[in-house]
């Protein structure tokens, strides 16, 4: 019998999502992501859920990220097409931000690409001592969604934002908290105590207070919006980097285990 790719759990005023593609590292599959979303919305309405925590199967991974093998690799694929496929990640990511109540993220092992936004998503993310987490997107030849990089602005700041994003760099360690892509780092087996025994101490407080607190920083955060002629600019920078040929470079470096070869084409 195959597992089911999410596994909800509830206990009192707490519910668990736990990502359930240990084999694939727990991995976000259309199908997957789609079940988030609807799961999400089912949970929010119902006022007695009062934290969520996303969490991984296993210790190897949170999210390793979107499936690689759904990018396009032929011109003729049809480059809209494909990017209206990944608009149900964008709206798993909206889901999470918009959920009333706050979201915690629990991770450990890696998380990585859309696994790395999924936690930025979350409004507390507590990390095992083993965790790796990066952006690779330059290392495969793509400009990620300009509304992928507002969230990680506005959550981590400018600056980290272009380190982790230039760079494309797996962080460990210290310099993860440094650089705010988490918030506490605790050991591998203090982790899980620690992640409830916070989300229990939120979901004590006053429901009123809890949503609207995270309504109006929600607010607060989103206050500053692209220009309509910046945000055409910038989703045909996107597209243009989704018909290139580094991306095809770049998606066969990494099935093949290899350094990508790029020439800027």
């Amino acid at each position: 019998m195959e597992e089911r790719p999410l596994i909800v759990q509830k206990k009192n005023s707490l519910v668990t999502l736990l990502l359930n593609r240990p084999e694939k590292k727990n991995s976000l599959s259309p199908e997957l992501v789609e079940i988030l979303n609807h799961t999400l919305e089912k949970i929010s309405m119902d006022d007695s859920v009062r934290v969520v925590v996303i969490r991984g199967s296993g210790r190897q991974a949170f999210c390793s990220g979107y499936d690689i093998r759904s990018l396009p690799t032929r011109h003729h694929e049809g480059i809209h097409a494909k990017l209206k496929t990944l608009n149900p990640v964008e709206s798993l990511f909206k889901a999470v931000i918009n959920y009333p109540f706050p979201v915690i993220a629990m991770i450990s092992g890696v998380a990585f690409g859309a696994g790395c936004e999924l936690a930025i998503c979350c409004d507390i993310r507590i990390a095992a001592e083993n965790v790796r987490i990066g952006m690779p997107p330059a290392k495969l030849g793509l400009v990620y969604p300009w509304s992928g990089l507002q969230r990680f602005i506005q959550t981590i700041g400018l600056r980290s934002t272009r380190e982790i994003f230039l760079t494309g760099r797996s962080y460990e360690g210290e310099r993860l908290r440094e650089i705010g892509l988490v918030d506490y780092m605790v050991s591998c087996e203090a982790l899980e105590t620690f992640t409830y025994q916070m989300a229990e101490e939120i979901a004590a407080n006053a429901p009123l207070a809890l949503k609207g607190t995270k309504r109006v920083l929600n607010l607060l955060a989103q206050s500053t919006q692209f220009e309509k002629r910046n945000l055409t600019e910038a989703e045909s920078i996107t597209e243009a980097a989704f018909l290139s040929e580094d991306l095809k470079e770049g998606r066969l470096a990494f099935l093949e285990k290899r350094k990508p070869r790029f020439r800027g084409k």
